[in-house]
């Protein structure tokens, strides 16, 4: 059984949080991953910027990153996988999905999936079309088109 853990930075979580944790173990099912103990964080640009030029000495907001841990640990007896921590820019979400003219929910289906890759070990040199992981990513986009996070005709906050 996979566990996800949601934070926001600041305020109270999104009301939409129960529908992006049932969508990120959609995922963790496509993706046939089981006993994952995974962390989101919903933050502002301000502190996504400070981890991003701390840890990638980029001095500048960013719509998701992720850090990896990939420790097993032993929990009741069960072997359970932590893969990391996935940070995701509420306002560069908003950001981008104007720019490439998709719903914001479209947006935050595609980072979270984006932010689980990395984690389970999938990287991507260029943002190219032609990069397995990003096809990977668009795959699962596709396929799990039907699914939502944010109640229809509503962004985020």
């Amino acid at each position: 059984m996979n566990r996800i853990e949601v934070q926001a930075e600041v305020g109270p979580l999104p009301p939409w949080t129960d529908a992006a944790k049932r969508f990120m173990l959609t995922v963790l099912d496509q993706l046939q991953r089981d006993n994952w103990d995974l962390s989101v964080l919903f933050c502002r640009d301000p502190y996504i910027r400070s981890l991003n030029e701390r840890f990638r000495q980029q001095d500048e907001a960013t719509d998701v990153l992720s850090f990896a841990l990939g420790e097993t640990i032993t929990e009741a007896g069960e072997l359970r996988y932590l893969p990391g921590d996935i940070i995701i820019s509420l306002e560069t979400l908003a950001e981008n999905a104007r720019y490439f003219k998709v719903s914001e929910d479209e947006e935050l289906r595609r980072l979270l999936i984006h932010g689980m890759l990395h984690l389970d070990g999938w990287d991507h040199v260029t943002n190219g079309t032609h990069e397995p992981m990003l096809q990977l990513q668009e795959h699962l986009l596709a396929e799990l088109a039907g699914e939502r996070i944010l109640p229809w005709g509503e962004g985020l906050p």
